[in-house]
């Protein structure tokens, strides 16, 4: 039984040669096709009346897609999966599936910001309230969920990293019926499995560490079928977010090295971000595993955390000194990037507040990638010393 305590234990699910693939090939091909022809009337009528399961369209069903769908639900523990175009394309028809005029939803605080954005104008107009709560307070979370309709987690979240106890969260949204989601970009299903943990469905920017490469821009949700099934009935076809052919065998190409990236990511990152803890320029590092413990069911850290310079760095020379860092929105790929907060608080898109996010306006949000974390630790404390105003 796969528990996700081991990465290495997880791998054997998604690295291990498939012998159904044409010619039995160890990579699934591509099959790079708008649509599928029927042999009969009677097998077509079939297929629309959903007695078989086939494809028609790649709009709904596409081989190459449905072997990421599958290696990422065994990843997850899931029953079934839905990738889409984006992360917000997943996120946006998974929302909109399980809410209607007048419902509220309760959302823990400093949540992926494009998601607050979606919460903030088209849910607004739709006269679908959000309550924002924060994760760490059981109590606070217990009192705010009677009435709601959904609760929307993510843990730790994207830019403090705060780790929320997602078990106990999920048992409290059990409780009262309500319908319980998690965005899991941060840890991947290497180091956190939310449906293990009770919650009803886990959601992925794949764009990150499922990807892996920095080279595609996807989604993907997974949870019961029966969940599935109804964002795939109601929101999904009509929102258009589908996952190209192309993009979901790229996204079974990072699957197969998840596990060993994971590793070393964390340990790079966690090496950067206690180095950064003990220099005096740093008033806080934003790390989960900096905390007295990882909560229960958070298994290991990924390479991306903040710290916040106290006064005496310029963040603008330092960011321009950097050299194997790259200042880049994004993260989970192999490169390392840098996002300083005074440039995401100048961000144009409304709803904007940096109490919503979480963001200090002296903080620097890291992805530490795979170049070395000697190499990468050096170009840190050059640029550091470059930017220095004593």
């Amino acid at each position: 039984m796969i528990n996700g305590s081991d990465p290495f234990e997880l791998a054997s699910l998604i690295v291990a040669h498939d012998e159904s693939n044409a010619f039995e090939a160890v990579v699934p091909p591509i099959v790079q096709t708008s649509l599928f022809t029927f042999p009969s009337y009677d097998e077509m009528v079939s297929a629309y009346r959903g007695e078989i399961v086939r494809p028609i369209y790649t709009r709904g069903l596409n081989p190459t897609v449905r072997a990421f769908e599958d290696m990422l639900a065994k990843l997850e523990g899931g029953e079934d999966a839905m990738g889409f175009a984006s992360g917000m394309a997943a996120i946006s028809s998974t929302v909109l599936s399980f809410v209607e005029p007048g419902d509220r939803i309760v959302a823990v605080k400093h949540v992926y910001p494009d998601a607050f954005r979606l919460f903030g104008t088209i849910l607004k107009r739709m006269k679908i309230e959000v309550t924002y709560v924060d994760g760490r307070d059981e109590e606070e979370v217990a009192r705010a969920l009677p009435g709601a309709k959904l609760f929307y987690m993510e843990s730790p979240t994207s830019w403090v990293m705060d780790a929320h106890d997602v078990g106990a969260l999920a048992a409290l949204a059990k409780r009262h019926g309500i319908v319980s989601m998690i965005d899991n970009s941060w840890a991947s299903p290497v180091f956190q499995r939310p449906l293990t943990l009770g919650v009803d469905l886990v959601l992925h920017s794949a764009s990150k560490y499922l990807g892996g490469h920095s080279d595609v821009v996807a989604g993907v949700v997974t949870g019961s079928k029966e969940l599935i099934a109804r964002i795939r009935a109601e929101a999904y076809p009509y929102l258009g977010g589908k996952l190209s052919p192309f993009d979901a065998w790229l996204l079974v190409r990072g699957l197969r090295t998840l596990p060993i990236r994971m590793k070393a990511h964390e340990a790079s990152g966690l090496e950067i971000a206690r180095r950064l803890q003990a220099l005096d320029i740093v008033e806080s590092v934003q790390h989960p595993a900096l905390a007295n413990r990882l909560p229960p069911g958070l298994t290991g850290t990924s390479g991306l955390f903040s710290f916040v310079f106290r006064e005496g760095i310029d963040i603008r020379a330092f960011a321009d000194t950097l050299d194997l860092f790259k200042l880049g929105v994004s993260w989970g790929g192999h490169e390392s990037l840098i996002v300083p907060g005074q440039v995401v608080l100048q961000q144009k898109a409304q709803p904007n507040s940096a109490h919503a996010f979480g963001i200090h306006p002296r903080s620097v949000r890291l992805h530490v990638g795979l170049e070395g974390t000697e190499a990468l630790w050096s170009d840190l404390e050059a640029a550091i010393a470059a930017a220095s105003q004593d």
